[in-house]
C-alpha cells in the first residue's frame, strides 16, 4: 500500500511538474504571497491602520515581482536601488497630491522614464516599475504630506519583509531553477512517450485526438529545451558543462521527434510528413493502422514503448536493479541491426527509433544524475556508453558570441514604446478625468500594461481586448467576493491573497484569467478602504476600455510598428538562422571544420519563438482575416518543421569527431548550396531586397547524389537519416516560398491557405 501511494504521489507530482516547467509560476506566486504575509503580519504587530496595511501589501507584491534578474547579486542590488526609487515616488506623489495639472505632468514624465529605463535590461525595467506602481500606490491610497512619515515607513516595512523572503523563506538560485526545469524536461519526455504508447492502438475515431496531443506533447517537451538553454549559462558551474546539458536536452528531444514521425510512418502505407507534428489539423496519409497486421512485432513494441516510459521516469538513486537494467539493455540492443525484431521496413525504422531514444535517454541520466551502473551492462550497452564518454570528451564549452549593434534613437524598440505609452497616458488622464475625478488613474493603468511585452500594433489590440474581458469578469466576482467578506477584514485580507497567487500563477497561461483575479482583488481592496460601491467597479470596466482604448491609439497613430511589419522583421531573422544553421551543419557533413552546431540551432528556434508570437494578432481568434490566419499557421508550422530538422542535422553533424558511425561525405555540400540559396532568394522577398532567381525545386537530394555516380546508402545508415533531413528540408524551403508566393523554379508559384 505504501508502495502504491508513493508511486501514486510521485506520478502527481510529475504531471504538476510538467504543467509548470520548474515550478517558476509556483515560485512567484508563493514569494509574493509570503512577502505580503509577512509584511501584514509585521504592520500588524505594529498596530497599522488598514489603508497603510493595504498600501504596504501592494509595495510588497511590487518589490518582489518587478525584480526578475537570474542572479542573486543581481537581485539584491536591484532590491536595495529600488527603495529609494520607490520613496522618491510616493514622497512626489504625496507633495503633488492637491497640485492636479504639476502631478499629471509629474506621471507623464514618470511614465516615460519608466518606458524607456527598460533599454537597461532587467535592473532598468524593474526600477521604472518600481517607481510607476509606488507612484499610483500613491494615489491609490490618497497620500499626502501629513500621511507620507508613516507611509515611508510602511514601504521600508515591505522592501525588507520582500528581502527577507526572496533571500530567506522561499529562497531561489539558478542553479535550483534549472535542477527543477531539468526535471520538467523529464516529465515531459515521459509524457511524450506516453503519447507514443497511445498513437500506437488509436483508432480512426481517436487518432485525431491522439495526434492532438502528440503535437502538444512535442511542442512543450520544445519548450521546456529552450526554457533550460535561457538558464543553462546563469544555472551551471563551467561552459563545458553548459554545453554537454545543452547537448544531452537536445539528444532526447530529437529522439523524442523521430520516434513520433516513425510510429506514424509504421500506422500508414506513406511516409507522413513532418509536417503532421507542427500544423493542427494536417492531414494523415491514412486513418487505417497498418500496424495491427504486424501480428508479435506490435506486441513487442508496445511492452517496449512502456520499458522507454520507465526507463524515462525512474530516477537515481532508485535505479539501481537487474529489472530496469534487462529494459535498458533490451531497448539499448536495438541499435544494431540482429536484434530487431521480424516486420516491416517501418516497423523496424520504429525500433531503431526505440534504442537512439534509449541511448538518448541513458546520455541524459548520466549528465542529470550522474554515473550509472554498469554491472549488468551487455554489450550493445557498453557501446553506447563508449560512443556517449567519446562524445562528452569532444564537447567544450561555446565562447559567448558578441552582441550585435541594435537600432538606435527612434528606431531602438524601447524608445519608441516610451513615446508611445507617453501619448497613450496623457490621452488616457485627459478621457479618465472625464469619468472620474477620483478613479481616473485605472485608464492610465491599462494603457501602461498593455504596451508592456508587446511590440506591434495588432499586440497592443490583442492585449487590451484581453484586458477588458478578464475586468469585466473579475468585477462580477469582486462583487460577490465584497458581499462575501463584508466588514471582515482579515477574511478579505486571505482573500486578497488568494488573488495573488491566482494572478502570478496564471499570468503566463493566459492575461484574461490574470486580469480577472486582479480585478477580483481590487473589490476586496476597495472593501478594506471602506470605498467599496457596485457603482466603483462598474467604473474600473469603463477605465480600462479607456484605457485599452487610448493604447491602441498612440501605438497606432505615434511611431506605429504595423503587425505585418514586425513579422517580417522576425521571419526575416528566422531565416537568416535558418541559413546559418543549415549550411554550417552541412558544412561539417562534408568535412569541414567543426562549429558550436546546437548554439545555432537554439538561435534559431529563439528566433522561431519571437516570430510564433509576433504572429498572434494574426492568428487570434477574433482575426476577421481567415485566410490571413490560415496562411501563418501554416508558415509557422512550416518553420517549425525546418527547424526540427535543422536541429536534427545540427546534432548528427555534431557526433562527427567521436563516432565511428557517421562518417563525412563531400557531396552533402552540394545539397547544402541549393538550400542556403533558395532561403537566401526568400529572406530577400521577405526584406524587399531584389534578388535574381528563381527558388529551385524537383530534383531529390538523394538523386543529387546519385549524378555524381554513387548509390543511395541504405535506410537504416544514419547517412540516409542525413538525407532525409536534407530532403524534408529542401520541401519545406520551397513549401515556404510557395506560401510567400516567390517564384519557385518549373511551376507557377502560389500561395496556400
Amino acid at each position: 500500500m505504501k508502495a502504491v501511494i508513493r508511486r501514486t504521489g510521485a506520478g502527481t507530482w510529475d504531471r504538476f511538474a510538467a504543467s509548470d516547467p520548474g515550478l517558476l509560476r509556483l515560485m512567484a506566486g508563493l514569494r509574493t504571497v509570503s512577502a505580503i504575509v509577512l509584511t501584514l503580519i509585521v504592520l500588524a504587530l505594529l498596530g497599522t491602520p488598514v489603508p497603510l496595511m493595504v498600501a504596504g501589501a501592494m509595495t510588497a507584491m511590487v518589490s518582489t515581482f518587478a525584480i526578475r534578474e537570474k542572479e542573486v547579486r543581481g537581485q539584491a542590488g536591484t532590491l536595495a536601488l529600488g527603495l529609494p526609487v520607490a520613496l522618491a515616488a510616493v514622497g512626489l506623489g504625496a507633495l503633488l497630491h492637491s497640485r492636479i495639472l504639476a502631478g499629471d505632468l509629474f506621471f507623464i514624465a514618470l511614465i516615460f522614464g519608466a518606458a524607456y529605463a527598460r533599454r537597461f535590461g532587467d535592473r532598468g525595467t524593474a526600477l521604472g516599475l518600481i517607481g510607476f506602481q509606488l507612484y499610483f500606490i500613491s494615489l491609490f491610497v490618497h497620500a499626502t504630506v501629513a500621511t507620507l512619515p508613516p507611509l515611508c515607513l510602511v514601504l521600508a516595512i515591505a522592501f525588507g519583509c520582500s528581502a527577507v523572503v526572496r533571500f530567506a523563506l522561499v529562497p531561489d538560485t539558478p542553479e535550483r531553477t534549472l535542477s527543477r526545469l531539468r526535471e520538467a524536461f523529464r516529465a515531459r519526455l515521459a509524457q511524450l512517450v506516453a503519447t507514443h504508447r497511445e498513437l500506437v492502438d488509436a483508432g480512426p475515431e481517436e487518432l485525431d485526438g491522439v495526434l492532438d496531443d502528440l503535437r502538444r506533447h512535442t511542442a512543450r517537451l520544445h519548450e521546456t529545451a529552450l526554457m533550460i538553454q535561457g538558464r543553462l549559462e546563469e544555472g551551471t558551474r563551467d561552459a563545458a558543462t553548459a554545453a554537454l546539458l545543452q547537448r544531452r536536452i537536445a539528444d532526447a528531444e530529437i529522439a523524442a521527434e523521430r520516434l513520433g514521425m516513425t510510429l506514424l510512418n509504421a500506422r500508414s502505407a506513406e511516409r507522413t510528413d513532418t509536417l503532421t507534428l507542427h500544423l493542427p489539423h494536417a492531414p494523415v496519409p491514412a486513418t487505417a493502422n497498418r500496424m495491427h497486421s504486424e501480428g508479435d512485432a506490435v506486441t513487442t513494441l508496445r511492452r517496449d514503448l512502456d520499458a522507454l516510459g520507465l526507463l524515462v521516469g525512474r530516477r537515481a538513486p532508485g535505479d539501481r536493479g537487474t529489472a530496469l537494467a534487462h529494459v535498458r539493455n533490451r531497448l539499448l540492443g536495438y541499435r544494431e541491426e540482429d536484434n530487431l525484431p521480424r516486420g516491416s521496413a517501418a516497423v523496424q525504422d520504429t525500433f531503431r527509433a526505440l534504442g537512439e531514444a534509449a541511448r538518448a535517454v541513458l546520455g541524459l541520466r548520466i549528465a542529470l544524475d550522474g554515473p550509472q551502473d554498469e554491472s549488468d551492462d551487455t554489450s550493445a550497452t557498453a557501446r553506447s556508453r563508449e560512443e556517449i564518454d567519446a562524445e562528452d570528451l569532444s564537447i567544450t564549452g561555446a565562447e559567448p558570441d558578441e552582441e550585435e549593434d541594435g537600432p538606435t534613437g527612434l528606431a531602438r524598440p524601447t524608445t519608441r514604446a516610451a513615446f508611445q505609452v507617453t501619448a497613450g497616458s496623457a490621452l488616457a488622464i485627459v478621457g479618465g478625468e472625464f469619468l472620474s475625478t477620483q478613479r481616473w488613474y485605472w485608464a492610465v493603468l491599462t494603457c501602461w500594461v498593455v504596451f508592456l511585452n508587446t511590440a506591434s500594433t495588432g499586440e497592443v489590440l490583442v492585449k487590451g481586448y484581453r484586458r477588458l474581458l478578464g475586468t469585466v469578469l473579475g468585477v462580477v466576482a469582486g462583487v460577490a467576493l465584497a458581499g462575501l467578506v463584508g466588514n471582515h477584514t482579515w477574511t478579505a485580507f486571505a482573500l486578497v491573497l488568494l488573488c495573488v497567487f491566482g494572478m502570478f500563477f496564471t499570468a503566463p497561461l493566459s492575461y484574461a484569467l490574470m486580469s480577472f483575479f486582479v480585478t477580483a482583488m481590487l473589490g476586496l481592496l476597495y472593501t478594506l478602504l471602506n470605498t467599496y460601491s457596485v457603482a466603483t467597479l462598474v467604473l474600473r470596466i469603463e477605465e480600462t476600455a479607456l484605457g485599452a482604448a487610448c493604447g491602441i491609439i498612440a501605438a497606432a497613430l505615434v511611431l506605429p510598428v504595423h503587425t505585418d511589419r514586425r513579422t517580417d522583421e522576425h521571419l526575416g531573422a528566422v531565416l537568416d538562422r535558418l541559413r546559418e544553421a543549415v549550411s554550417a551543419s552541412v558544412t561539417q557533413l562534408s568535412g569541414g571544420p567543426a562549429e558550436d552546431l546546437l548554439t545555432r540551432a537554439r538561435d534559431l528556434d529563439t528566433a522561431l519563438n519571437d516570430l510564433r508570437g509576433s504572429t498572434q494578432p494574426l492568428v487570434h481568434p477574433i482575426t476577421p482575416l481567415r485566410v490571413r490566419r490560415q496562411t501563418a499557421r501554416y508558415l509557422v508550422a512550416l518553420l517549425e518543421t525546418c527547424a526540427y530538422h535543422a536541429r536534427s542535422l545540427a546534432a548528427t553533424a555534431e557526433l562527427l569527431p567521436a563516432s565511428r558511425s557517421v562518417a563525412a561525405d563531400p557531396r552533402l555540400a552540394r545539397a547544402g548550396r541549393r538550400i542556403a540559396r533558395n532561403i537566401d532568394l526568400i529572406t530577400a522577398r521577405v526584406n524587399d531586397r531584389p534578388a535574381e532567381g528563381e527558388v529551385e525545386a524537383g530534383a531529390s537530394i538523394a538523386s543529387l547524389l546519385e549524378a555524381d555516380g554513387s548509390p543511395v546508402p541504405p535506410s537504416h545508415t544514419v547517412t540516409f537519416r542525413v538525407l532525409r533531413h536534407l530532403q524534408r528540408l529542401d520541401e519545406g524551403v520551397v513549401g515556404i516560398a510557395r506560401a510567400l508566393d516567390v517564384p519557385v523554379a518549373g511551376r507557377a508559384g502560389r500561395k496556400k491557405g
